[in-house]
């Protein structure tokens, strides 16, 4: 037997996979700008470049961190909601008999 599952529990789902996305995202980001920061220590003595990539990649983290959670529910589930209705009506004038 399928359970079928939710709308509540669908949108509970997405956003916990968005937030382990971004975790993911941000453990990735740690581990190699710090291994960039040690190549740099031993490779280049004097010379810094490991903060050019640490910084690039921050902008992205940071945008993806303001997606998640501080307007991503808000905005792309309004935009869902209205995409979804509007392929909804054109659904129906499609299945509607023409004269």
């Amino acid at each position: 037997m399928v359970e079928e599952k939710s709308e509540a529990y669908i949108r509970a789902e997405k956003r916990v996979e968005a937030k382990l996305g971004f975790y993911r995202h941000f453990a990735v980001y740690i581990g190699v700008n710090l291994l960039l920061f040690l190549i740099n220590v031993f490779s280049s003595r004097g010379e810094w470049w490991f903060y050019w990539p640490l910084l690039g990649w921050g902008i992205g983290v940071f945008f993806h961190f303001v997606n998640v959670f501080v307007t991503g529910r808000l905005i792309t589930e309004g935009i869902k909601e209205r995409m979804i209705r509007e392929e909804l009506d054109k659904e129906e004038k499609n299945a509607q008999p023409k004269p």
